[in-house]
């Protein structure tokens, strides 16, 4: 067990924020993560975090994972002090960070989450992973399913993934999976790619538009100049940002700005 003061770092807001489907709740201030075929527990307690791993688990995988070499206070101390939307938003997202996760997962993580929400995509990530990943085993037997590889994906029928309830998307997710089980897609390539390349990739795709490619290139290749907008992002940023969003300001953390506002926008208003 590792044991970490961490600023700025809350699991709960980190678990409901939207970029992690395989991260849940199991008892207060506990929570398990799945990456891939890795397993974590984590427990905190305010500013204090129990990660139930190894050293070399943690210094090799979930301390990048979880993004903790950076100082997100020093991020935060950079918003406009009249931006009072966004000084709302982050005070009241501050524990969140951006996770830096496998990018298979997260193209088949958010072709799944097209006019979808967080609750469907949890169940359809975890029935497509019970259906065709690798079955795990913790070191105290605790069972759990590894995603499944592009490779087995790539062997089913386009609509054999609507038994996982992924309906139209069952297409998207068996179509990109071939193409990179066949090689026509390069996922090591493209992770070495700038921002702006690495989103023309992704948007080859088939299913991918702006949204989902910008979701794939913030919370699996760690660009974080991306910033995400659907529907409902236009929606805030008409109301709050009429001349466009100060991506001079934010250059280079603009996904952590956007992070702030998602989470807020979904739970923030709830207790105004």
């Amino acid at each position: 067990m590792i044991k970490r003061e961490i600023k700025h770092f809350n699991i709960e807001q980190i678990c409901r924020s939207g970029q992690c489907f395989r991260m849940e709740a199991m008892e207060k201030g506990r929570y398990r993560i799945i990456a891939g075929s890795r397993y974590l527990e984590i427990f905190q307690s305010g500013e204090i975090c129990e990660f139930y791993c190894d050293d070399r688990a943690f210094e090799n995988f979930w301390f990048d994972y979880f993004d903790l070499g950076r100082d997100y206070g020093a991020c935060i101390e950079k918003i406009n002090p009249r931006d009072t939307y966004l000084m709302q938003a982050a005070e009241f997202g501050s524990g969140i960070r951006i996770l830096h996760q496998d990018m298979w997962e997260m193209i088949v993580t958010f072709l799944i989450s097209q006019q979808n929400n967080i609750v469907r995509i949890r169940r359809c990530v975890q029935n497509i992973c019970e259906a065709y990943g690798k079955v795990c085993v913790t070191e105290d037997g605790t069972v759990y399913y590894a995603f499944p590889e592009p490779e087995v994906l790539a062997q089913l029928d386009e609509d054999d993934l609507k038994a996982c309830n992924l309906g139209y998307r069952s297409k998207y997710v068996v179509r990109t999976a071939r193409a990179i089980a066949d090689g026509e897609v390069d996922l090591d390539r493209i992770s070495r790619l700038s921002y702006k390349k690495a989103k023309e990739e992704l948007l080859k795709l088939f299913g991918v538009g702006d949204k989902v490619a910008d979701c794939i290139c913030l919370f699996a290749l760690h660009h974080l100049e991306a910033f995400p907008r659907d529907t409902h992002m236009n929606q805030v940023m008409e109301k709050h940002y009429k001349r466009g969003f100060p991506n001079r300001r934010y250059k280079g953390m603009q996904g952590i700005m956007q992070q702030y506002i998602f989470h807020y926008e979904l739970f923030g208003k709830q207790k105004e």
